[in-house]
């Protein structure tokens, strides 16, 4: 089997990459499992060392690394070189405080000596997605290979280019032979790697139907898994919010990535005294986004990922103005190109308001009040993140446990720090990346307890 990777841009064949046979999956497998029993050994110091190399290499050759990330899945070349200096931040991040995560838990007890250390647990398989092909990776892999477990990827077939080179970062910074290795394998796969005894884990970020699918056969072999799954994020502006700092954050928040993200916001949620000026103004901004060749400096929207994605926005556009939305820019479409699109009176019941676009769609809601409109933001089967845009801070973190989601920002678009715990709840997923808790996922939290012999 062949996977083509197309530029959705000018529909020009990017690579062509050659399916791995089950047996020769099955090989690199058993590499990955032997290179873990000699990569655990390795001291933590070395480990820190050759993340911190990744990083380095990262950076210095950010063009390169940029040009694919566009040339596969048309995120705008500006962005796609943010997206390569971010995978360096995270690999600094782990370098600089690795040492500490991983070091000895002391609990008194009546023990002489009682604590926890932190093992690796094995080989851990990443299924990872398109929308950001180097960073969803490198947030994976920097805590997971430095806390001594081998890495296996299994990436989105459009962004297998990305994948090579990703693979080719770590063999470049030093990692040993099969520390860290790229699957180009077909989805129907996926239940022989994770059934491999010496798969431990395994980690997806993707759609709903791909997370269940894969929790399950998990689940199925008692193998660890953690998902990082869809959203439909909230964005609440109140009434004494700051209007044009809040529509300048709502761009980004919606039109980042050309709204290709989990986290992005979705659904605009206003109270209605500041619905028609923040509507307006949002209008406006999104009016002069230049649309364009992806490749070009200035462009700040290109194209969607597949043409499939396209369609399926589309068709999201139009369902909810059969339902009653109101068409306030944009709604057309012309392959893989969306124009962005913003719907206003959006409603529970309608598709922009229940399901997760993954485009360039805003949605804008009517509140009545700041209760309803946090009443409107938990009207979700999703939970991964929440913005409230307000001057009263001290009331906004009032509301903070009225959040059910993963996260909760104020003033600011939800996004992923290095620093912080990512992860969200219900059908967003479970389990956190990133922070202290990034590397806390695989391993193994061992008890040690120790009673002095009384001779």
């Amino acid at each position: 089997m062949e996977f083509k990777s197309t530029n959705p841009y000018s529909n020009k064949e990017v690579g062509c990459y050659t399916a791995l046979s089950k047996e020769e999956t099955t090989a690199k497998l058993k590499k990955a499992q032997n290179a873990f029993k000699a990569w655990r050994r390795v001291p933590l110091s070395e480990r820190i060392n050759l993340i911190q190399k990744a990083g380095n290499i990262l950076r210095d050759n950010v063009d390169e690394y940029a040009r694919m990330i566009t040339l596969e899945m048309g995120k705008p070349i500006s962005e796609s070189r943010a997206e390569v200096n971010k995978c360096a931040w995270v690999c600094d991040y782990y370098a600089e405080n690795a040492t500490e995560f991983l070091a000895d838990e002391v609990i008194s007890t009546d023990a002489d000596q009682s604590f926890v250390r932190h093992d690796p647990i094995g080989t851990v398989l990443a299924i990872m997605p398109w929308n950001f092909p180097f960073w969803q990776v490198f947030r994976f892999a920097a805590p997971t290979l430095t806390a001594g477990n081998t890495g296996l990827l299994k990436h989105a077939p459009n962004v297998f280019g990305c994948a090579q080179l990703i693979e080719g970062i770590f063999a470049k910074a030093g990692f040993p032979p099969n520390v860290f290795q790229n699957l180009i394998v077909h989805h129907d796969l996926t239940e022989h790697i994770i059934s491999h005894d010496g798969v431990r884990a395994v980690t997806l970020t993707g759609s709903e139907k791909a997370g269940s699918a894969v929790a399950e056969i998990a689940g199925r072999h008692i193998k660890k898994s953690l998902l990082e799954l869809g959203g439909n994020n909230a964005f609440i502006v109140l009434e004494d919010a700051d209007i044009d700092k809040a529509v300048k954050t709502a761009i980004t928040a919606r039109m980042l990535n050309c709204g290709q993200s989990c986290i992005a916001a979705k659904r605009f949620i206003l109270v209605e005294g500041i619905y028609d000026e923040f509507v307006s103004k949002f209008t406006e901004a999104v009016r002069k986004l230049k649309s364009g060749d992806p490749m070009d400096e200035t462009t700040q929207v290109g194209p969607l990922a597949r043409k499939d994605l396209a369609d399926q926005l589309n068709l999201q556009v139009k369902e909810s103005i059969k339902l009653g939305a109101e068409l306030l820019l944009g709604g057309n479409q012309h392959g893989c190109y969306h124009e962005p699109t913003i719907l206003g009176n959006v409603e529970p019941g309608m598709t922009a308001f229940d399901e997760e676009t993954f485009g360039p769609l805003a949605a804008m809601i009517k509140a009545k009040n700041m209760d309803h409109a946090f009443d409107l933001s938990g009207q979700s089967k999703y939970g991964l993140g929440v913005t409230v845009c307000t001057t009263n801070t001290e009331l906004a973190l009032q509301y903070a446990d009225r959040v059910g989601d993963g996260a909760y920002f104020i003033n600011e678009l939800v996004k992923s720090d290095p620093r912080l715990p990512f992860g969200g709840t219900n059908k967003s997923g479970y389990g956190r990346e990133l922070a202290k808790d990034g590397i806390m996922e695989f391993v193994n939290r061992k008890t040690i307890y120790l009673k002095d012999l009384i001779v």
